[in-house]
């Protein structure tokens, strides 16, 4: 296409659900994220991985050091920052990521709670498989409202 090379990702902790920047912060939803017992465990297990991460995706400088491992050449300037995205992952009580599907049926009495599925974790990578997915989830409310 444009002979431009695309390099990444990595995934750290947005300080904001819609957090696309380093600026973007929300107190609220941080300290909601930080203090649920999960994370805290897997924060005190993987603190050194997490803190490299995190400093090569703020610092360009770190990164390409990283890279260059791979492509030596490889300098400073070569290098720009491209596009952010943002994606959920599912994290268990024990601090374990949650690396599959996780459907709730709605709560509640009325008949709309009783016909709504949600899916609350659907771990990478979610584009790349969609078919796969739309399937899955077509099964799950087939098996679930009794659909034939």
């Amino acid at each position: 296409m444009d002979g431009s090379v695309w390099l990444g990702p990595n995934a750290v902790l947005a300080f904001k659900r819609e957090g696309y920047k380093w600026s973007d912060i929300n107190l609220f939803e941080l300290f909601d994220a930080i203090r649920f017992p999960g994370f805290i465990k897997m924060a005190l297990k993987y603190v050194g991985a997490g803190m490299q991460e995190m400093a090569k995706s703020a610092l360009i400088p770190l990164q390409v050091k990283e890279l260059q491992k791979f492509i030596p050449d490889v300098q400073d300037y070569d290098v720009k920052r491209g596009p952010a995205g943002v994606r959920a992952q599912a994290l268990d009580n024990d601090g374990n990521l949650v690396d599959d599907f996780v459907f709730d049926q709605g709560k509640g009495d009325n008949a709309l709670a009783k016909n709504i599925l949600h899916c609350r974790n659907a771990p990478s990578p979610g584009a790349t498989s969609s078919l796969a997915i739309a399937k899955m989830i077509a099964d799950k409310i087939e098996s679930q409202f009794n659909i034939k």
